[in-house]
């Protein structure tokens, strides 16, 4: 008996059966762009391995004018074919099938060879799209098809056609990129014409013993998005141009909507993808911000979809499905939608990998083997950095006993966790703590470990964090001044005006922590209605006509900075903007290039400007948000002993809470004891 038998059911697809309903979602990883086939193999084979249904690849361009950026992967020659086939053969080892997605990405092509149905410039390229005649139209149309063909000569399982989140086949669809007035132009009809016709192609080059899923977007989030209506006629028309199964998309790129990020709620979009069962008979697949396999379960059980996607959860662990069925769910490392390591690395040139799982895309450089000769390790604090290096060492065989001055785990992450949008750090924490216990790992809490406390370990590890620094600005008697510290962890009383000094990450997360009455994440139709998502039977592409409507902020806040730049510029850059709407329709007040002369009981008396008179902000209470220090005091004495402990996280380095490297050097250290 299984605790999730919706998930683990198999899904029969007429030739071919999946052994269960998770897709491992498309991903962007870079990895076929460093041409080291064997890594790429790897990482595809641990999640065959893991016991995913079904793989997709990242996006696979069709041509060279298709592909995201310049020299993306595709299937171009014979020795491509031959490279892909090495990864095929290695999921089918492990008894799992994979897709190659064909993506070609229109006017979101980051080159000046980009091609659309219109000359619409997209507003995150600076790339003006060519547009698409008659013959380029047939040209796009066939090399699609040629990929298809190769992916099945590659030994692919299937191919899932990207139709959805802006790209080439979204863009034939809506007015907003489709201005053209011939056959592909114009009427509903004539608009996807383009989408259908791929599919016919793509169906007669591959046959019918081939998977061919169809990524629909199911809501554009966009002005002068798709109708329902015609969300569905897209549908029903591509069941019978021959795909094999329809997979959601959500949202365009250029969306001002969040969509896959942490403070989005879990499973929020699955209410759409429910609005298409039951009109077509091939199966659906819902997506975004699921993560749990409890979740997935509830989704299916309640008749939402036919199939999951997960896609950054086989980065955070590649046992996810694995795990569920042996009915260990509750070790399944959790993605937390964080984005950092991600899809920050991918807008970035970066290779994706994880937060949570630093071996995510460096299966074969990451190597973590039982220890050669077990050691007893002493690690002092249990933040990101001490937590990921406990159980990495303890699985690895060490005697591993873990020190922590405070009464409970979590460090900055627990910090974290209290931030509006930012819940799923408590499900990481409390990961951490399972895992702890089952690695066996000996933890005191409460205990402040000392020169004579770690006498005797065969190896120290410090991991002692941060503490708040200084900004050294004149105070006067009487004015209440806190540190975010104060305000997140020991939950200080604060005012209803604040004055928030620093606008880097922890200002604008505490901020977000000052203005929100509740936690949006957690209620999905009050989340909807802050950002205007409605129904697209309504309104176009899902766009509520009256816009976002956020619940009124809790308190009044003006965010401040010395340097003389947009304040929350250095944040995420694929999240970056979500924080700083939100604190917009906070209205939160946010100023730049400020000169502090001091802070007093009314407030702060600051100058804007070299030549500007002194002017005060008034504020019941100010926060420090002015940066970290690393707390090495500890590590310090122990040199002073003639010890040489291994220094970690932000003891080794203080910058903006940066739990993507506290973990992945906690990881890495532990590794190699």
């Amino acid at each position: 008996m299984t605790d999730y038998p919706h998930l683990l059911a198999p899904l029969d697809l007429g030739h071919v059966t999946l052994k269960n309903r998770v897709l491992m979602g498309s991903m962007h990883t870079g990895l076929e762009e460093t041409k080291d086939w064997n890594r790429i193999a790897g990482f595809y084979a641990a999640r065959a391995r893991g016991g995913v249904g079904l793989i997709v690849t990242g996006g696979m361009a069709p041509n060279r004018e298709g592909g995201v950026f310049p020299g993306a992967a595709g299937l171009f020659s014979a020795e491509d074919i031959a490279n892909h086939q090495r990864v095929t053969d290695a999921v089918h080892a492990e008894g799992g099938r994979i897709a190659m997605q064909v993506l070609h990405a229109g006017r979101y092509a980051y080159s000046p060879e980009c091609v659309a149905p219109s000359p619409v410039r997209s507003p995150i390229s600076p790339f003006p799209p060519r547009e698409l005649d008659e013959a380029g139209i047939e040209k796009q149309i066939a090399d699609i098809a040629t990929a298809a063909a190769r992916a099945r000569e590659a030994g692919y399982d299937g191919v899932e056609v990207m139709g959805s989140e802006g790209y080439l086949l979204n863009e034939f669809l809506v007015t907003r990129t489709n201005r053209r007035t011939d056959r592909w132009g114009g009427s509903y009809e004539n608009r996807m014409r383009f989408p259908l016709e791929v599919m016919r192609r793509v169906r007669a080059a591959v046959g019918n013993d081939f998977i061919v899923i169809y990524r629909i977007s199911m809501i554009d989030l966009v002005p002068d998005g798709s109708t329902f209506d015609e969300v569905l006629q897209l549908a029903r028309a591509m069941e019978e141009a021959g795909a094999s199964i329809l997979n959601t998309g959500i949202g365009w790129h250029e969306a001002r909507i969040p969509t896959i990020a942490t403070s989005v709620p879990r499973a929020a979009f699955t209410w759409v993808t429910e609005k298409l069962m039951g009109h077509v008979s091939i199966p659906v697949i819902t997506s975004n911000r699921i993560n749990t396999p409890e979740v997935a379960e509830t989704v299916l059980a309640e008749g939402k979809a036919d199939m999951i996607s997960m896609a950054r959860p086989f980065l955070a662990d590649p046992d996810f499905v694995k795990k569920a069925a042996e009915g260990h769910g509750d070790q399944i490392a959790p993605c937390i939608a964080c984005n950092q390591a991600c899809l920050d690395h991918t807008f970035s040139g970066k290779i994706s990998t994880c937060l949570v799982n630093p071996r995510a895309a460096f299966e074969t450089e990451l190597v973590i083997e039982p220890a050669a000769e077990p050691k007893s390790i002493a690690i002092v604090g249990a933040g990101p950095a001490g937590l990921s290096a406990a159980i990495t060492a303890a699985g690895r065989g060490h005697r591993v006993t873990l020190f922590e001055k405070s009464n409970r785990i979590g460090g900055q992450l627990d910090m974290a966790a209290e931030i509006p949008g930012k819940e799923e750090f408590r499900e990481l924490i409390a990961w951490y703590r399972r895992m702890l216990k089952r690695e066996e790992v000996e933890l005191h809490l409460g205990h402040k470990a000392d020169v004579d406390t770690l006498e005797g370990f065969d190896e120290i590890i410090v991991a002692t964090g941060v503490r708040p620094r200084n900004p050294r600005i004149p105070v006067q008697k009487g004015a209440n001044v806190l540190s975010y510290q104060q305000v997140l962890r020991e939950k200080h009383p604060v005012g209803r005006r604040v004055a928030i000094i620093g606008a880097g990450g922890i200002g604008f997360d505490v901020a977000a922590f000052l203005v929100e009455p509740d936690h949006p994440t957690l209620h999905l139709e009050e989340w909807l209605r802050e950002w205007g998502v409605t129904d697209p039977e309504r309104a176009r592409g899902g766009l509520a006509p009256e816009g976002p409507q956020p619940a009124p902020p809790a308190r009044q806040v003006v965010m401040m900075q010395r340097k003389a730049e947009k304040p929350g510029r250095r944040l995420g850059k694929t999240t970056g903007w979500i924080h700083r709407a939100t604190l917009r329709m906070k209205g939160v007040e946010m100023l730049s290039g400020v000169t502090y002369e001091r802070i007093t009981p009314q407030g702060v008396v600051l100058r804007i400007g070299e030549d500007a008179e002194p002017r005060l902000v008034p504020a019941d209470t100010i926060v420090l948000c002015t940066g970290q220090e690393s707390e090495r005091t500890l590590a310090e004495s122990l040199a002073a002993e003639g010890l040489q402990p291994h220094v970690i996280g932000g003891a080794d380095q203080a910058a903006e809470l940066d739990a993507k490297r506290a973990i992945d050097q906690g990881t890495r250290i532990a590794s190699k004891l």
